[in-house]
């Protein structure tokens, strides 16, 4: 069957809209959260040293993520199911990591109730952490469509000659890279707040 040819294909237009709206949301909250502290005169609050860790573990899954794509466009079936893994073990350690770190925060007496300071970081980084889980769905389907069709050489070659699988993939990348960055801004924004006191 014959692929359709787009100026620009509509999954790329859909992974832009739904970027876009997750920037406006966290633009939005990064906005209330210095307005309300410049309205209560708050101090920032300091946030745990899991947090910082955390973003290393985010940054690995992506880079994985990004060798899995390299594998991809290589052929080389092994490295990219091992990537693929890699990235699904390091997304799974983030997120429970970033339950111990708001752990750490309630050991602080930083609680989700205890002044909006405090509330907005629970709010902003639970956000977050919801579209991490939003995308974990989508790599553990490509994990297992890599298992599962790339048993034979015959298959193999099938699977890496599909256009539309290297298309997901690349949206898959696309969105992942942007949850590295957008964690990177909201823990540099935090930290730049809590320095700024």
């Amino acid at each position: 069957m014959r692929e359709r040819n787009y100026l620009i294909h509509p999954l790329y237009i859909l992974i832009t809209l739904v970027l876009a709206g997750i920037t406006a949301l966290f633009l939005g909250f990064s906005a209330a959260y210095l307005y309300s502290r410049v309205q209560e005169g708050a101090d920032a609050v300091r946030l745990p040293s899991l947090f910082y860790i955390n973003t290393f573990i985010l940054m690995a899954s992506g880079g994985t993520l990004m060798l899995a794509k390299k594998a991809y466009k290589d052929d080389q079936t092994e490295k990219y199911q091992l990537m693929l893994l890699l990235s699904t073990i390091l997304t799974i350690i983030f997120l429970v990591a970033q339950i111990i770190a708001w752990n750490q925060m309630r050991m602080m007496n930083l609680t989700l109730g205890s002044d909006n300071m405090t509330s907005y970081i629970y709010v902003i980084s639970a956000l977050h952490f919801l579209h991490v889980v939003a995308g974990i769905p989508f790599l553990m389907l490509f994990l297992y469509s890599a298992k599962v069709h790339m048993k034979e050489p015959v298959s193999v070659l099938v699977y890496f000659s599909d256009p539309e699988k290297k298309r997901k993939l690349d949206v898959l990348t696309i969105y992942w890279h942007y949850l590295d960055a957008l964690w990177i801004y909201l823990v540099v924004f935090f930290l730049l707040n809590y320095l700024i006191n």
